[in-house]
């Protein structure tokens, strides 16, 4: 198979992370949104460089001839290409940023450069720096007496080179701990300029180091690799619990993978942290725009009165298949119930909960937990139904990255109420999002089944496209019984009936399939394989998808993200194409389809078509049974496929192109919004913001303020 069929891993997700670069630079998007979409991009690489260059990173040091099977690049290799394309999209990136900042400065808002300070203003910061700075200020010097510090993986530090007759002395300061990152500044005509404290510690680097004389000044962050593996570092000595705990210690120690440098330093500066961080230029990102984009969460709340910079506000709405007045469980009884977020409320789900905690007839509740709200209300009714007596098991998956932990915290609290806790089995991470609700309601068991594309996170369920299905179908809880028997022993499910569970009951399954359909067209028949996806990088299932195309299927394919299979490739993939949509809204939900007509068979699913999702994980995906609901999902895909606002499609050289226009504009994620409203039985309810307090500053803003 020619190699141009497939595209690497981490080069396809550097295609994503530059589309979402391009929402950054889109003038029909609102500026602050703009200004997000730029910091999306950097936080977008932070995790990319700490988990997945991490990754390879290590295995060029264990064996790097062992070479990607898709496009057959040694880590070295992929690293090289890694780092040449960041280096390349860095320009980009801070032309972007100085567009939307040029342009925020029509709009009154301001981050100011230290020389471009008022007087009064310096005068502020003058006095902001000598009481809420200077006392709480690390620094250290560098040389043969001194040892080089520990960097906070991705926290920014001031670093200078100081004169001294010895020879080189470099001196570093911490910026980040303890410090409130956005300085706004005494202002009175309604305008709203801020600096940043790295900016401010820079300025007034030389108090830090009195008694040397300053010569140069930079600021620097580094990133570390955040990849460890779990199984492998287990502790035997420890519980899971605290084997993670020990484990998230550990990840903050790892070695760095990447440098961000705000301005070039000397020779002998640089030299002397690459030697101390052992890493090569090639790891040395220069970079104009902040290094660590997340200031402008503070800035927008204090913009927040300035709507023209902002998305209109839409709030999820009530589902016209759910009635107010009913219990839920008896709804579900009589039809499947499906719910699309964020356009749909999750509160009908989390109805669901509350109500089975305090149902006399509920005997258990099931559930798998993957990642959780802050302040989870899902949590709290899971809490409540043990309290009331229900047994209630929760499989809190503590290896999901990034937010061990938080689940490590969830788990207690759980435990506390009264909940029966497990974790994922060995080597497996437990990404399925699946409740089961059991009722015995006389001599009869009865059974609520939900099951989703997304967490049971009611944050990101207003900030994803993610979808949720509710039935009382006895074959697919059968089958979610056998997955929660199979978790607390330790066991895979081996057979279903009508859920697809990875690892042994989904990549087969689909392939079966496919091989379907691949039958249908051979034999003159119209076969058709669609799916949306946020990745695609499983080289048996992108394999038979090559064949399908070869024997005349049609392959639809939405994929957000990453894509290892190239589109539109003459006589290999002429039959598959390929779109990305990069909005407003996260695109989260799993689709598969297969076949046409009457006969087509629908899924939703929390697993991508990716190897550690289908033979790593245990993930689950449910039949759309329901016509009704089978013809929203096919709603949702088809309008997906004629989006011309925010879809991109890939062209038979790996490159995403804007899908044309056209005489009428299809924005998917505004239609469906659009269509949430007009269909909502009841508005929903706004809830207003809590005051927030002023401190010390505050006054001391004021006060300046009228000294201007």
């Amino acid at each position: 198979m020619s190699k141009k069929v497939y595209d690497n891993r981490e080069l396809s997700w550097l295609k994503f992370n530059e589309r979402v670069l391009e929402e950054a630079q889109d003038n029909n998007t609102p500026l602050l949104e703009r200004l997000l979409f730029s910091s999306i991009y950097a936080s977008n690489l932070d995790e990319f460089f700490r988990v997945r260059v991490g990754s390879i990173y290590d295995q060029s040091l264990v064996n790097d001839e062992e070479k990607d099977n898709k496009s057959k690049m040694r880590p070295s290799e992929q690293l090289a290409a890694i780092f040449a394309r960041v280096k390349e999209l860095a320009p980009v990136n801070d032309k972007t940023y100085s567009v939307i900042m040029k342009e925020l400065e029509l709009n009154n808002i301001f981050y100011k450069p230290i020389k471009a300070l008022s007087k009064t203003e310096l005068e502020y910061l003058e006095a902001y720096f000598a009481y809420e700075i200077k006392p709480f200020l690390n620094a250290f010097i560098i040389d043969k007496r001194h040892p080089f510090p520990f960097l906070v993986n991705q926290s920014i530090y001031a670093v200078t080179k100081l004169s001294a007759k010895s020879g080189l002395l470099v001196g570093i300061v911490g910026c980040s701990e303890k410090f409130q990152r956005v300085i706004f500044l005494p202002a009175d005509d309604g305008a709203i300029s801020f600096v940043l404290v790295e900016d401010v510690i820079l300025n007034f680097i030389d108090r830090a180091f009195t008694g040397y004389k300053v010569e140069e000044k930079t600021l620097v962050r580094v990133t570390r690799n955040a990849d460890i593996d779990v199984d492998e570092g287990f502790d035997s000595e420890l519980d899971f619990r605290e084997n993670m705990s020990e484990l998230i210690k550990k990840r903050k120690r790892l070695c760095p993978v990447r440098m961000q440098l705000s301005k070039q330093p000397s020779e002998a500066v640089l030299g002397e942290l690459l030697s101390r961080l052992e890493l090569s230029p090639r790891q040395v990102f220069l970079q104009k725009c902040p290094l660590d984009m997340s200031f402008v969460f503070p800035v927008f709340d204090k913009a927040k009165d300035k709507k023209e910079l902002f998305f209109n506000k839409l709030e999820p709405q009530a589902s016209p298949m759910i009635k107010e007045n009913v219990p839920m469980i008896e709804q579900i009884d009589k039809q499947d119930l499906f719910l699309s977020y964020p356009y749909e409320s999750i509160k009908p789900f989390i109805r669901l909960l509350n109500e089975a905690a305090a149902d006399e007839s509920v005997v258990s509740i099931k559930m798998t937990l993957y990642r959780v709200a802050k302040n989870s209300k899902i949590i709290k009714a899971l809490c409540e139904a043990a309290e009331n007596g229900k047994e209630v098991l929760v499989l809190v998956e503590l290896r999901a990255r990034f937010d061990e932990e938080n689940n490590i915290g969830w788990s207690q609290v759980l435990e506390e109420s009264g909940c029966r806790v497990i974790y994922g089995p060995q080597g497996l991470k437990v990404h399925s999002k699946l409740c089961l609700i059991t009722r015995k309601i006389e001599r009869n068991v009865k059974y609520t089944v939900q099951i989703g594309t997304g967490n049971y996170n009611e944050k990101t369920a207003g900030l994803y496209t993610d979808l949720c299905l509710m039935t009382s179908d006895r074959e697919i809880a059968e089958d979610a019984c056998e997955v929660f028997r199979t978790l607390q022993i330790g066991e895979l499910v081996e057979d279903t009936k009508a859920l697809l569970v990875a690892p042994r009951c989904l990549q087969n399954k689909v392939l079966a399939m496919m091989d379907e359909q691949i039958a249908i067209a051979k034999a003159g028949g119209q076969g058709y394989v669609g799916a949306k996806l946020n990745s695609l990088t499983d080289k048996v299932i992108i394999d038979k998808l090559i064949e399908c195309s070869q024997a005349g299927v049609r392959v639809e394919l939405v994929i957000r993200g990453i894509s290892c299979l190239v589109a539109g490739v003459k006589k290999v993939t002429e039959n598959v194409t390929i779109r990305s949509i990069v909005g407003r809204y996260l695109e989260h939900a799993r689709i598969y389809i297969f076949g046409s007509g009457e006969d087509k068979r629908v899924y939703i699913s929390s697993a991508d078509y990716m190897t550690r999702n289908t033979t790593r994980r245990v993930e689950v995906a449910a039949p759309v049974l329901d016509e009704q609901i089978k013809k929203r999902v096919l709603d949702i895909f088809a309008l997906q496929l004629r989006d011309n606002v925010k879809a991109r499609v890939m062209q038979s050289d790996g490159i995403y192109k804007r899908a044309e226009r056209g005489d009428t504009a299809v924005d998917a994620q505004a239609i469906q919004f659009a269509e949430s409203y007009a269909n909502a039985p009841l508005p929903e309810r706004k809830t207003a913001e809590p005051p927030k307090k002023k401190g010390f500053f505050a006054k001391l803003k004021a006060l300046f303020s009228k000294k201007s």
